[in-house]
């Protein structure tokens, strides 16, 4: 049966986004082309009618989940004033849920090192892609040099990065809790240090419930 172009393109973009997740979940290489074949509702041998190869799957595929949080992290903005932007973002990024939750959350903490041992091609598109992540967050420093800002938005996204790294090393208890409640005040520590203004925080003891729902959406993504 000949499929339309339309329906091919529909396909190929269930595949990325069903492997999205599943790279996400299982890293890698934890997850070969056919059980990702088989997650999309699809044949192991029509893999190679939409990829060229399985590295073209996962550039893909990661490059969908890292434009997804960008993307997420700039509605955030729309919806807050420029003084609680930052703060929501680190916010929603080292929460509880995106921890529990990485097949929905930022790529970088699920996927980076095993990226960084991947093909140069692999990690060139990769790095694009974060320093598009790195802008997004420069963006928010309105006080700051654009030179000073994106220094700073590097040292922010490190810090976010590296923390939600450790919190899923330590599991879901008070360790892990700990770990991401002193790396959202070290972010907004950095935030600060750079601003003319200390961030607002949006998640407190009686969030408003508008801004705890921008920042927990921040970070968890399709």
């Amino acid at each position: 049966m000949r499929y339309s172009k339309e329906h091919k393109q529909e396909t190929h973009d269930r595949i990325v986004r069903r492997a999205s997740v599943k790279l996400r979940e299982k890293g890698a290489h934890g997850i070969g082309v056919a059980d990702l074949m088989k997650d999309a509702g699809l044949t192991h041998g029509g893999f190679y009618a939409h990829f060229a190869s399985r590295e073209a799957l996962v550039i893909e595929a990661f490059s969908y989940a890292m434009d997804r949080s960008t993307e997420r992290w700039r509605k955030l903005a729309e919806e807050l004033p420029p003084e609680q932007r930052l703060a929501a973002l680190i916010d929603g990024y080292l929460s509880a849920g995106h921890r529990d939750d990485p097949g929905r959350g930022c790529a970088v903490p699920a996927l980076g090192a095993e990226i960084a041992r991947e093909s140069p091609k692999t990690r060139k598109a990769f790095a694009a892609k974060l320093d598009e992540m790195i802008a997004m967050i420069a963006a928010q420093y309105v006080d700051a040099p654009p030179k000073t800002a994106r220094k700073q938005a590097m040292a922010t996204l490190a810090t976010m990065m590296g923390t939600l790294v450790l919190a899923r090393i330590a599991g879901s208890g008070e360790l892990s809790d700990e770990i991401l409640a002193v790396g959202r005040e070290a972010a907004l520590g950095e935030a600060a240090a750079f601003g003319s203004k200390k961030p607002t925080r949006v998640i407190t003891a009686k969030p408003k419930k508008t801004a705890a729902k921008a920042a927990a959406r921040s970070a968890v993504q399709d």
